[in-house]
Protein backbone atom coordinates (compact mmCIF):
# COMPACT_ATOMS: atom_id res chain seq x y z
CA UNK A 1 0.00 0.00 0.00
CA UNK A 2 1.32 3.40 -0.91
CA UNK A 3 2.17 5.89 2.12
CA UNK A 4 1.18 9.43 1.79
CA UNK A 5 2.65 12.38 4.16
CA UNK A 6 -0.07 13.53 6.22
CA UNK A 7 -0.86 17.08 6.41
CA UNK A 8 -0.83 18.76 9.76
CA UNK A 9 -4.44 20.07 8.52
CA UNK A 10 -7.35 17.93 7.70
CA UNK A 11 -10.17 18.88 5.48
CA UNK A 12 -13.25 19.08 7.42
CA UNK A 13 -15.76 17.21 5.51
CA UNK A 14 -18.34 13.92 5.90
CA UNK A 15 -16.14 11.06 5.75
CA UNK A 16 -18.78 8.60 3.72
CA UNK A 17 -17.69 6.47 1.29
CA UNK A 18 -17.75 5.79 -2.27
CA UNK A 19 -20.03 2.59 -2.50
CA UNK A 20 -21.83 1.43 -5.19
CA UNK A 21 -25.13 0.50 -3.44
CA UNK A 22 -25.36 4.41 -3.03
CA UNK A 23 -25.93 4.52 -6.98
CA UNK A 24 -29.16 3.18 -7.03
CA UNK A 25 -30.16 4.73 -3.68
CA UNK A 26 -29.59 8.31 -5.55
CA UNK A 27 -31.54 6.24 -8.87
CA UNK A 28 -34.37 5.61 -6.58
CA UNK A 29 -34.32 8.28 -4.27
CA UNK A 30 -34.09 10.96 -7.06
CA UNK A 31 -35.16 9.62 -10.78
CA UNK A 32 -37.30 6.92 -9.08
CA UNK A 33 -40.05 6.71 -11.96
CA UNK A 34 -37.46 6.65 -14.73
CA UNK A 35 -37.51 3.72 -16.82
CA UNK A 36 -36.09 0.59 -17.34
CA UNK A 37 -36.96 -1.49 -20.50
CA UNK A 38 -36.11 -4.90 -21.25
CA UNK A 39 -36.47 -7.12 -24.01
CA UNK A 40 -36.13 -10.84 -21.98
CA UNK A 41 -34.59 -13.97 -22.67
CA UNK A 42 -38.57 -15.18 -22.21
CA UNK A 43 -38.78 -13.17 -25.42
CA UNK A 44 -41.01 -10.32 -24.56
CA UNK A 45 -40.85 -6.61 -23.30
CA UNK A 46 -40.76 -6.04 -19.41
CA UNK A 47 -41.22 -2.54 -18.30
CA UNK A 48 -40.13 -1.10 -14.57
CA UNK A 49 -38.60 1.77 -12.68
CA UNK A 50 -35.43 2.55 -10.95
CA UNK A 51 -37.37 2.64 -7.89
CA UNK A 52 -38.60 -1.35 -8.34
CA UNK A 53 -35.26 -1.90 -9.06
CA UNK A 54 -33.97 -1.27 -6.32
CA UNK A 55 -36.93 -3.07 -4.02
CA UNK A 56 -36.27 -5.82 -5.74
CA UNK A 57 -32.15 -5.32 -5.21
CA UNK A 58 -32.76 -5.49 -1.67
CA UNK A 59 -34.87 -8.48 -1.32
CA UNK A 60 -32.27 -10.56 -3.16
CA UNK A 61 -30.09 -8.64 -0.62
CA UNK A 62 -31.78 -10.28 2.01
CA UNK A 63 -31.91 -13.57 -0.30
CA UNK A 64 -28.50 -13.89 -0.18
CA UNK A 65 -27.46 -13.08 2.97
CA UNK A 66 -30.02 -16.08 3.88
CA UNK A 67 -27.81 -18.32 1.46
CA UNK A 68 -25.14 -17.54 3.54
CA UNK A 69 -22.91 -14.84 1.49
CA UNK A 70 -20.51 -13.01 3.47
CA UNK A 71 -18.90 -9.81 2.49
CA UNK A 72 -15.99 -10.65 0.35
CA UNK A 73 -17.79 -14.03 -1.23
CA UNK A 74 -17.51 -14.37 -4.65
CA UNK A 75 -21.29 -14.48 -6.18
CA UNK A 76 -20.95 -15.45 -10.58
CA UNK A 77 -23.79 -14.44 -13.21
CA UNK A 78 -23.96 -16.30 -16.66
CA UNK A 79 -26.75 -13.37 -17.90
CA UNK A 80 -27.66 -11.06 -21.00
CA UNK A 81 -28.11 -7.58 -20.23
CA UNK A 82 -31.59 -7.41 -18.42
CA UNK A 83 -33.50 -6.14 -15.64
CA UNK A 84 -32.13 -8.89 -13.24
CA UNK A 85 -29.11 -8.93 -13.74
CA UNK A 86 -29.07 -5.05 -12.65
CA UNK A 87 -30.45 -6.16 -9.47
CA UNK A 88 -27.40 -8.53 -9.24
CA UNK A 89 -24.85 -5.41 -10.07
CA UNK A 90 -26.75 -4.01 -7.07
CA UNK A 91 -27.53 -6.93 -4.70
CA UNK A 92 -24.42 -8.42 -4.59
CA UNK A 93 -21.73 -5.56 -4.29
CA UNK A 94 -24.25 -3.51 -2.32
CA UNK A 95 -24.57 -6.33 0.32
CA UNK A 96 -20.55 -6.46 0.11
CA UNK A 97 -20.15 -9.34 -1.49
CA UNK A 98 -18.02 -9.94 -4.99
CA UNK A 99 -20.03 -9.68 -8.35
CA UNK A 100 -18.28 -12.21 -10.71
CA UNK A 101 -19.58 -11.32 -14.16
CA UNK A 102 -18.86 -14.47 -16.45
CA UNK A 103 -18.60 -14.18 -20.29
CA UNK A 104 -21.62 -17.46 -21.65
CA UNK A 105 -19.23 -17.31 -24.79
CA UNK A 106 -16.08 -18.47 -23.51
CA UNK A 107 -15.38 -23.01 -23.89
CA UNK A 108 -17.01 -24.82 -21.16
CA UNK A 109 -13.93 -25.57 -19.59
CA UNK A 110 -12.61 -22.21 -19.43
CA UNK A 111 -15.72 -21.37 -17.27
CA UNK A 112 -15.33 -23.94 -15.19
CA UNK A 113 -11.61 -22.42 -14.75
CA UNK A 114 -12.71 -19.61 -14.32
CA UNK A 115 -15.30 -20.40 -11.20
CA UNK A 116 -13.22 -22.33 -9.51
CA UNK A 117 -10.20 -20.04 -9.69
CA UNK A 118 -12.70 -17.18 -8.62
CA UNK A 119 -14.24 -19.80 -6.47
CA UNK A 120 -17.91 -18.37 -6.42
CA UNK A 121 -20.09 -19.48 -3.98
CA UNK A 122 -23.21 -19.41 -6.04
CA UNK A 123 -24.11 -18.85 -10.02
CA UNK A 124 -27.43 -16.99 -11.11
CA UNK A 125 -27.85 -17.80 -14.97
CA UNK A 126 -30.19 -16.87 -17.59
CA UNK A 127 -32.39 -19.96 -18.63
CA UNK A 128 -30.81 -19.87 -22.12
CA UNK A 129 -27.99 -20.62 -20.51
CA UNK A 130 -29.57 -24.17 -19.02
CA UNK A 131 -27.48 -26.65 -21.55
CA UNK A 132 -24.24 -24.86 -20.88
CA UNK A 133 -24.14 -24.64 -16.92
CA UNK A 134 -25.47 -28.48 -17.29
CA UNK A 135 -22.49 -28.93 -19.34
CA UNK A 136 -19.26 -27.75 -16.47
CA UNK A 137 -21.45 -27.08 -13.30
CA UNK A 138 -19.91 -31.10 -12.11
CA UNK A 139 -16.46 -29.24 -12.79
CA UNK A 140 -17.03 -26.16 -10.22
CA UNK A 141 -16.18 -27.37 -6.78
CA UNK A 142 -16.80 -24.29 -4.91
CA UNK A 143 -20.27 -23.62 -6.21
CA UNK A 144 -23.16 -24.38 -3.35
CA UNK A 145 -25.98 -23.87 -5.52
CA UNK A 146 -27.20 -22.44 -9.25
CA UNK A 147 -30.06 -19.61 -9.58
CA UNK A 148 -32.05 -19.69 -12.42
CA UNK A 149 -33.17 -16.23 -13.39
CA UNK A 150 -36.54 -16.93 -14.36
CA UNK A 151 -40.12 -17.24 -12.53
CA UNK A 152 -41.11 -20.73 -11.48
CA UNK A 153 -43.30 -21.38 -14.22
CA UNK A 154 -39.97 -21.91 -16.54
CA UNK A 155 -37.82 -23.79 -14.23
CA UNK A 156 -37.19 -27.57 -15.86
CA UNK A 157 -38.97 -30.44 -14.69
CA UNK A 158 -35.58 -32.32 -14.59
CA UNK A 159 -32.26 -31.11 -14.45
CA UNK A 160 -28.92 -32.41 -13.77
CA UNK A 161 -27.54 -29.35 -11.79
CA UNK A 162 -27.57 -29.96 -7.54
CA UNK A 163 -29.47 -26.78 -5.46
CA UNK A 164 -31.17 -25.32 -8.65
CA UNK A 165 -33.18 -22.47 -6.63
CA UNK A 166 -35.37 -19.97 -8.83
CA UNK A 167 -34.87 -16.03 -8.86
CA UNK A 168 -38.42 -15.00 -8.97
CA UNK A 169 -38.84 -17.20 -5.77
CA UNK A 170 -35.90 -15.81 -3.75
CA UNK A 171 -37.16 -12.89 -4.38
CA UNK A 172 -41.15 -13.13 -3.31
CA UNK A 173 -39.75 -14.92 -0.07
CA UNK A 174 -37.09 -12.30 0.78
CA UNK A 175 -38.16 -8.57 2.60
CA UNK A 176 -36.77 -5.37 0.80
CA UNK A 177 -36.30 -4.38 4.78
CA UNK A 178 -32.75 -4.32 3.91
CA UNK A 179 -30.20 -1.45 5.02
CA UNK A 180 -27.11 -1.11 2.48
CA UNK A 181 -23.97 -1.93 4.59
CA UNK A 182 -21.37 0.90 5.38
CA UNK A 183 -17.91 -0.87 4.55
CA UNK A 184 -14.45 0.45 3.49
CA UNK A 185 -14.57 2.23 0.30
CA UNK A 186 -11.87 0.11 -1.10
CA UNK A 187 -13.53 -3.30 -0.50
CA UNK A 188 -13.31 -5.20 -3.18
CA UNK A 189 -16.92 -5.04 -5.64
CA UNK A 190 -17.00 -6.80 -8.79
CA UNK A 191 -14.36 -9.27 -10.32
CA UNK A 192 -14.05 -9.46 -14.32
CA UNK A 193 -11.26 -11.65 -16.29
CA UNK A 194 -9.58 -10.99 -19.37
CA UNK A 195 -10.52 -13.17 -22.11
CA UNK A 196 -7.68 -15.63 -22.24
CA UNK A 197 -6.93 -15.57 -26.15
CA UNK A 198 -3.14 -16.71 -24.71
CA UNK A 199 -2.93 -18.89 -21.27
CA UNK A 200 -5.35 -18.76 -18.91
CA UNK A 201 -8.23 -15.86 -18.23
CA UNK A 202 -6.85 -13.53 -15.37
CA UNK A 203 -9.20 -11.24 -12.95
CA UNK A 204 -8.87 -7.69 -12.51
CA UNK A 205 -11.06 -6.95 -9.19
CA UNK A 206 -12.38 -3.52 -9.09
CA UNK A 207 -13.23 -1.61 -5.56
CA UNK A 208 -16.05 0.13 -4.90
CA UNK A 209 -14.17 3.36 -4.86
CA UNK A 210 -12.53 2.62 -8.38
CA UNK A 211 -15.80 1.73 -9.84
CA UNK A 212 -17.68 4.97 -8.33
CA UNK A 213 -14.67 7.33 -9.80
CA UNK A 214 -15.11 5.58 -12.79
CA UNK A 215 -18.93 5.97 -13.06
CA UNK A 216 -18.57 9.51 -12.52
CA UNK A 217 -15.47 9.86 -14.95
CA UNK A 218 -17.17 7.72 -17.64
CA UNK A 219 -20.60 10.31 -17.77
CA UNK A 220 -18.46 13.29 -18.21
CA UNK A 221 -19.76 15.81 -21.45
CA UNK A 222 -16.22 14.86 -23.27
CA UNK A 223 -16.26 10.84 -21.81
CA UNK A 224 -19.72 8.85 -22.42
CA UNK A 225 -21.33 12.09 -21.74
CA UNK A 226 -24.27 10.57 -19.93
CA UNK A 227 -27.40 12.99 -18.55
CA UNK A 228 -30.70 12.60 -17.56
CA UNK A 229 -32.22 13.47 -20.86
CA UNK A 230 -30.91 10.28 -22.53
CA UNK A 231 -32.11 6.36 -23.26
CA UNK A 232 -29.64 4.53 -23.20
CA UNK A 233 -28.90 1.20 -24.50
CA UNK A 234 -25.67 -0.76 -23.58
CA UNK A 235 -25.14 -3.26 -26.30
CA UNK A 236 -22.30 -4.47 -25.13
CA UNK A 237 -22.90 -7.10 -22.81
CA UNK A 238 -23.03 -6.94 -19.18
CA UNK A 239 -20.36 -9.97 -18.67
CA UNK A 240 -18.15 -8.05 -20.90
CA UNK A 241 -15.93 -5.46 -17.93
CA UNK A 242 -19.85 -4.50 -16.82
CA UNK A 243 -20.76 -3.55 -19.82
CA UNK A 244 -18.18 -0.62 -19.91
CA UNK A 245 -19.50 0.79 -16.31
CA UNK A 246 -23.28 1.38 -18.01
CA UNK A 247 -25.05 -0.15 -15.05
CA UNK A 248 -23.58 2.45 -13.04
CA UNK A 249 -23.27 5.69 -14.65
CA UNK A 250 -26.76 5.62 -16.59
CA UNK A 251 -28.41 5.32 -13.22
CA UNK A 252 -26.25 7.91 -11.51
CA UNK A 253 -27.07 10.35 -13.66
CA UNK A 254 -31.10 9.03 -14.34
CA UNK A 255 -31.22 8.46 -17.74
CA UNK A 256 -34.07 5.85 -19.17
CA UNK A 257 -32.10 2.49 -19.54
CA UNK A 258 -32.84 -0.29 -22.23
CA UNK A 259 -31.38 -3.55 -22.20
CA UNK A 260 -31.34 -5.64 -25.74
CA UNK A 261 -31.33 -9.29 -23.59
CA UNK A 262 -29.86 -11.84 -26.35
CA UNK A 263 -31.48 -10.86 -29.70
CA UNK A 264 -28.56 -8.61 -30.77
CA UNK A 265 -28.72 -9.06 -34.47
CA UNK A 266 -29.67 -5.46 -36.66
CA UNK A 267 -32.84 -6.25 -36.93
CA UNK A 268 -33.57 -6.65 -33.31
CA UNK A 269 -31.37 -3.77 -31.81
CA UNK A 270 -32.81 -0.95 -34.78
CA UNK A 271 -36.27 -2.08 -33.80
CA UNK A 272 -35.82 -1.74 -30.62
CA UNK A 273 -33.92 1.65 -31.17
CA UNK A 274 -36.80 3.08 -32.71
CA UNK A 275 -39.46 1.60 -30.38
CA UNK A 276 -37.87 3.04 -26.90
CA UNK A 277 -36.55 5.75 -28.68
CA UNK A 278 -33.09 5.21 -28.14
CA UNK A 279 -30.36 8.18 -28.06
CA UNK A 280 -27.00 6.71 -27.09
CA UNK A 281 -25.92 3.12 -27.83
CA UNK A 282 -22.35 1.49 -26.89
CA UNK A 283 -21.06 -1.73 -28.11
CA UNK A 284 -18.22 -3.32 -30.35
CA UNK A 285 -17.75 -2.67 -34.36
CA UNK A 286 -19.23 -6.06 -35.31
CA UNK A 287 -22.34 -5.19 -33.84
CA UNK A 288 -22.51 -2.18 -35.75
CA UNK A 289 -21.45 -4.00 -38.74
CA UNK A 290 -24.96 -5.92 -38.47
CA UNK A 291 -27.01 -2.97 -37.75
CA UNK A 292 -25.52 -0.72 -40.60
CA UNK A 293 -26.08 -3.48 -42.56
CA UNK A 294 -29.59 -4.06 -41.57
CA UNK A 295 -30.71 -0.62 -41.63
CA UNK A 296 -28.99 -0.32 -45.53
CA UNK A 297 -30.65 -3.03 -46.71
CA UNK A 298 -33.99 -2.35 -46.10
CA UNK A 299 -33.80 1.89 -46.42
CA UNK A 300 -34.26 2.60 -43.10
CA UNK A 301 -33.21 5.57 -40.84
CA UNK A 302 -32.91 6.52 -37.07
CA UNK A 303 -35.50 8.70 -35.62
CA UNK A 304 -33.82 9.09 -32.11
CA UNK A 305 -30.63 7.64 -32.33
CA UNK A 306 -27.90 10.53 -31.83
CA UNK A 307 -24.68 8.77 -30.64
CA UNK A 308 -22.75 6.00 -29.78
CA UNK A 309 -19.57 4.97 -28.50
CA UNK A 310 -17.68 2.61 -30.05
CA UNK A 311 -14.50 0.50 -28.67
CA UNK A 312 -13.34 -2.96 -27.71
CA UNK A 313 -11.27 -2.77 -31.04
CA UNK A 314 -10.58 0.03 -33.24
CA UNK A 315 -13.44 1.59 -35.41
CA UNK A 316 -13.01 1.40 -38.81
CA UNK A 317 -12.89 5.36 -40.71
CA UNK A 318 -15.27 3.48 -43.13
CA UNK A 319 -18.14 2.86 -40.37
CA UNK A 320 -17.75 6.25 -38.68
CA UNK A 321 -18.22 8.18 -41.83
CA UNK A 322 -21.34 5.80 -42.64
CA UNK A 323 -23.24 6.63 -38.83
CA UNK A 324 -22.59 10.28 -39.18
CA UNK A 325 -22.56 11.41 -43.05
CA UNK A 326 -25.68 9.12 -43.88
CA UNK A 327 -27.25 8.56 -40.01
CA UNK A 328 -26.59 11.66 -38.24
CA UNK A 329 -25.03 9.44 -35.37
CA UNK A 330 -21.81 10.92 -33.69
CA UNK A 331 -19.55 8.19 -33.31
CA UNK A 332 -16.84 8.53 -29.53
CA UNK A 333 -14.19 6.36 -30.00
CA UNK A 334 -13.03 5.13 -27.21
CA UNK A 335 -10.60 3.09 -25.73
CA UNK A 336 -9.55 1.15 -22.52
CA UNK A 337 -9.59 -2.66 -20.93
CA UNK A 338 -10.33 -4.99 -18.84
CA UNK A 339 -7.38 -4.00 -16.73
CA UNK A 340 -8.86 -0.28 -16.86
CA UNK A 341 -12.37 -1.12 -15.14
CA UNK A 342 -11.97 -0.29 -18.83
CA UNK A 343 -12.57 3.60 -19.91
CA UNK A 344 -9.37 5.57 -20.50
CA UNK A 345 -9.55 7.60 -23.69
CA UNK A 346 -12.36 9.01 -25.34
CA UNK A 347 -12.57 11.16 -28.71
CA UNK A 348 -14.32 14.40 -28.96
CA UNK A 349 -13.18 17.43 -30.68
CA UNK A 350 -12.17 20.20 -28.37
CA UNK A 351 -13.38 23.72 -29.25
CA UNK A 352 -9.88 24.59 -31.02
CA UNK A 353 -10.81 21.72 -33.52
CA UNK A 354 -14.28 23.16 -34.46
CA UNK A 355 -12.91 25.61 -37.20
CA UNK A 356 -10.72 23.01 -38.96
CA UNK A 357 -11.30 21.43 -42.63
CA UNK A 358 -13.72 18.24 -41.89
CA UNK A 359 -11.02 16.21 -43.22
CA UNK A 360 -8.55 17.37 -40.41
CA UNK A 361 -11.70 16.99 -37.95
CA UNK A 362 -12.19 13.78 -39.22
CA UNK A 363 -8.66 12.26 -38.43
CA UNK A 364 -8.65 13.52 -34.96
CA UNK A 365 -12.08 11.74 -34.26
CA UNK A 366 -10.52 8.55 -35.87
CA UNK A 367 -7.75 8.35 -33.10
CA UNK A 368 -8.89 6.62 -30.04
CA UNK A 369 -8.81 10.29 -27.89
CA UNK A 370 -7.99 12.37 -25.38
CA UNK A 371 -7.35 10.62 -21.85
CA UNK A 372 -10.46 11.23 -19.45
CA UNK A 373 -9.47 12.84 -15.70
CA UNK A 374 -8.35 9.71 -13.82
CA UNK A 375 -6.23 8.37 -16.51
CA UNK A 376 -2.40 9.37 -17.01
CA UNK A 377 -1.13 7.80 -20.33
CA UNK A 378 2.53 7.88 -21.80
CA UNK A 379 4.68 6.01 -24.04
CA UNK A 380 8.10 4.14 -23.56
CA UNK A 381 10.81 2.04 -25.81
CA UNK A 382 11.55 -1.18 -25.21
CA UNK A 383 14.10 0.18 -22.82
CA UNK A 384 11.36 1.74 -20.45
CA UNK A 385 12.48 5.27 -21.96
CA UNK A 386 9.62 7.91 -22.62
CA UNK A 387 9.38 9.35 -25.79
CA UNK A 388 7.73 12.16 -27.40
CA UNK A 389 4.13 13.43 -27.98
CA UNK A 390 4.94 14.26 -31.33
CA UNK A 391 1.91 12.49 -33.39
CA UNK A 392 4.93 10.85 -35.01
CA UNK A 393 6.38 8.74 -32.70
CA UNK A 394 5.43 5.02 -31.73
CA UNK A 395 6.28 3.75 -28.47
CA UNK A 396 4.62 0.89 -25.78
CA UNK A 397 1.72 2.63 -24.14
CA UNK A 398 1.64 2.48 -20.40
CA UNK A 399 -1.27 3.91 -18.14
CA UNK A 400 -2.30 4.89 -14.10
CA UNK A 401 -4.96 5.58 -12.29
CA UNK A 402 -7.37 5.28 -9.86
CA UNK A 403 -9.28 2.39 -11.47
CA UNK A 404 -5.89 0.70 -12.96
CA UNK A 405 -5.28 -2.53 -11.73
CA UNK A 406 -2.08 -2.87 -9.64
CA UNK A 407 -1.83 -6.49 -10.12
CA UNK A 408 -4.34 -9.46 -11.29
CA UNK A 409 -6.59 -11.51 -8.77
CA UNK A 410 -4.59 -13.94 -6.56
CA UNK A 411 -1.03 -12.79 -8.03
CA UNK A 412 -1.68 -14.21 -11.65
CA UNK A 413 1.47 -13.08 -13.69
CA UNK A 414 3.55 -11.91 -10.77
CA UNK A 415 4.12 -7.55 -10.74
CA UNK A 416 2.64 -6.32 -13.54
CA UNK A 417 3.94 -3.20 -13.36
CA UNK A 418 6.52 -1.09 -14.63
CA UNK A 419 7.62 1.76 -11.86
CA UNK A 420 4.01 2.06 -10.82
CA UNK A 421 2.69 2.39 -14.87
CA UNK A 422 0.62 -0.45 -16.11
CA UNK A 423 1.93 -1.74 -19.86
CA UNK A 424 -0.98 -2.15 -21.80
CA UNK A 425 0.60 -4.15 -24.37
CA UNK A 426 -0.52 -1.69 -27.48
CA UNK A 427 1.49 0.43 -29.14
CA UNK A 428 0.42 4.06 -30.00
CA UNK A 429 1.49 7.36 -31.10
CA UNK A 430 0.14 10.62 -29.00
CA UNK A 431 0.15 13.86 -30.73
CA UNK A 432 0.92 17.32 -29.17
CA UNK A 433 -2.12 18.13 -27.65
CA UNK A 434 -2.99 14.38 -25.57
CA UNK A 435 -4.60 13.01 -28.37
CA UNK A 436 -3.49 9.07 -28.51
CA UNK A 437 -4.00 6.83 -31.45
CA UNK A 438 -3.52 2.85 -31.28
CA UNK A 439 -1.32 1.30 -34.16
CA UNK A 440 -1.68 -1.72 -33.20
CA UNK A 441 -1.21 -4.53 -29.99
CA UNK A 442 2.47 -5.20 -29.40
CA UNK A 443 1.91 -8.51 -30.50
CA UNK A 444 0.09 -7.69 -33.60
CA UNK A 445 2.75 -5.37 -35.16
CA UNK A 446 4.51 -6.49 -38.43
CA UNK A 447 8.58 -6.13 -38.40
CA UNK A 448 9.09 -6.02 -42.38
CA UNK A 449 12.93 -5.30 -42.36
CA UNK A 450 13.68 -4.18 -39.20
CA UNK A 451 10.91 -1.35 -39.38
CA UNK A 452 6.93 -0.79 -38.14
CA UNK A 453 4.02 -1.56 -40.23
CA UNK A 454 0.65 -0.99 -38.02
CA UNK A 455 -1.70 -3.44 -39.02
CA UNK A 456 -4.75 -1.27 -37.77
CA UNK A 457 -4.08 1.45 -40.68
CA UNK A 458 -3.90 -1.63 -43.50
CA UNK A 459 -7.19 -2.76 -42.34
CA UNK A 460 -9.07 0.63 -42.23
CA UNK A 461 -8.25 1.12 -45.56
CA UNK A 462 -9.21 -1.83 -46.93
CA UNK A 463 -12.58 -1.55 -45.42
CA UNK A 464 -12.69 1.80 -46.90
CA UNK A 465 -13.28 -0.39 -50.33
CA UNK A 466 -16.93 -0.57 -51.28
CA UNK A 467 -16.47 -4.63 -51.53
CA UNK A 468 -15.13 -5.21 -48.63
CA UNK A 469 -17.11 -6.14 -45.14
CA UNK A 470 -13.95 -6.75 -42.95
CA UNK A 471 -10.31 -6.87 -43.02
CA UNK A 472 -7.75 -8.17 -41.06
CA UNK A 473 -4.09 -7.85 -41.62
CA UNK A 474 -1.10 -10.64 -40.16
CA UNK A 475 2.43 -10.55 -40.86
CA UNK A 476 3.51 -13.88 -42.58
CA UNK A 477 7.00 -14.95 -43.04
CA UNK A 478 9.26 -13.34 -45.53
CA UNK A 479 12.79 -14.86 -46.30
CA UNK A 480 14.21 -11.40 -47.29
CA UNK A 481 11.84 -8.78 -45.19
CA UNK A 482 11.42 -11.07 -41.38
CA UNK A 483 7.28 -10.48 -42.22
CA UNK A 484 5.57 -8.85 -44.54
CA UNK A 485 1.83 -8.00 -44.35
CA UNK A 486 -0.88 -10.17 -45.50
CA UNK A 487 -4.31 -9.31 -45.87
CA UNK A 488 -7.31 -11.30 -45.28
CA UNK A 489 -10.60 -10.38 -46.18
CA UNK A 490 -14.67 -10.96 -46.24
CA UNK A 491 -16.61 -9.30 -49.36
CA UNK A 492 -19.92 -8.06 -49.19
CA UNK A 493 -22.67 -10.36 -49.99
CA UNK A 494 -23.53 -10.17 -53.98
CA UNK A 495 -20.13 -8.00 -54.45
CA UNK A 496 -16.83 -8.80 -56.42
CA UNK A 497 -13.36 -7.36 -56.12
CA UNK A 498 -10.19 -8.81 -56.66
CA UNK A 499 -6.84 -9.22 -55.25
CA UNK A 500 -4.92 -6.62 -57.64
CA UNK A 501 -7.39 -4.21 -57.10
CA UNK A 502 -7.75 -4.49 -53.51
CA UNK A 503 -3.77 -3.98 -53.45
CA UNK A 504 -4.07 -0.95 -55.85
CA UNK A 505 -6.41 0.73 -53.60
CA UNK A 506 -3.77 0.87 -51.19
CA UNK A 507 -1.93 3.52 -54.02
CA UNK A 508 -1.46 6.88 -52.86
CA UNK A 509 -2.80 6.20 -49.46
CA UNK A 510 0.60 4.95 -47.36
CA UNK A 511 4.07 4.08 -47.52
CA UNK A 512 4.74 2.06 -50.87
CA UNK A 513 6.68 -0.64 -48.98
CA UNK A 514 3.46 -0.65 -45.99
CA UNK A 515 1.16 -2.37 -49.55
CA UNK A 516 0.51 -5.75 -48.41
CA UNK A 517 2.01 -8.46 -50.19
CA UNK A 518 -1.35 -10.61 -51.17
CA UNK A 519 -4.60 -10.78 -50.36
CA UNK A 520 -6.92 -14.04 -49.24
CA UNK A 521 -10.48 -14.06 -49.27
CA UNK A 522 -12.24 -15.88 -46.74
CA UNK A 523 -16.18 -16.46 -45.91
CA UNK A 524 -15.59 -15.13 -42.27
CA UNK A 525 -12.98 -14.05 -39.55
CA UNK A 526 -13.04 -15.68 -36.22
CA UNK A 527 -14.56 -13.86 -33.86
CA UNK A 528 -13.44 -14.08 -29.94
CA UNK A 529 -15.94 -14.40 -26.73
CA UNK A 530 -15.97 -10.43 -26.65
CA UNK A 531 -17.05 -9.51 -30.53
CA UNK A 532 -12.90 -8.73 -31.47
CA UNK A 533 -11.42 -10.41 -34.59
CA UNK A 534 -8.80 -13.43 -33.43
CA UNK A 535 -5.57 -12.28 -35.26
CA UNK A 536 -3.62 -15.07 -33.04
CA UNK A 537 -6.08 -17.61 -34.57
CA UNK A 538 -5.34 -15.78 -38.15
CA UNK A 539 -1.87 -16.60 -37.70
CA UNK A 540 -1.82 -19.97 -36.70
CA UNK A 541 -4.09 -20.43 -40.01
CA UNK A 542 -1.64 -18.82 -41.77
CA UNK A 543 1.71 -19.74 -40.40
CA UNK A 544 3.10 -21.58 -43.24
CA UNK A 545 1.24 -19.37 -45.98
CA UNK A 546 3.94 -18.32 -49.24
CA UNK A 547 4.14 -15.37 -49.90
CA UNK A 548 3.92 -14.80 -53.74
CA UNK A 549 7.68 -14.19 -55.20
CA UNK A 550 8.21 -11.05 -57.30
Amino acid sequence: MTQYAKSPLMGQMMDQPLLISTIIKHADRYYGSNEIVSRRVEGDIHRYTYRECHTRSRRMANALAKLGVKIGDRVATLAWNGYRHLELYYAISGSGAVMHTINPRLHPDQIAYIANHAEDLYLFFDMTFLPLVEAFHSKCATVKGYVMMCDRERMPAETKIPNLMCYEDLIEANSDDFEWPVFDENSASSLCYTSGTTGNPKGALYSHRSTVLHSYASAMPDALNVSSRDTVLPVVPMFHVNAWGLPYSVPLTGAKLVFPGPALDGKSVYELFESEQVTFSAGVPTVWLGLLTHVSQNNLKFSSFKRTVIGGSACPPAMMKTFRHQYGVEVVHAWGMTEMSPLGTACTLQKSHLDLPEDEKQAILEKQGHAIFGVDMKIVDDAGEELPWDGKTYGNLLVRGPWVISKYFKGEGGDVLENGWFPTGDVAVISPDGYMQITDRSKDVIKSGGEWIGSIDLENIAMAHPAVQQAACIGVFHPKWDERPLLVVVKKPGVEVGKEELIHFYDGKIAKWWTPDDVVFVDALPIGATGKVLKNCIRDQYKEYKLPTA
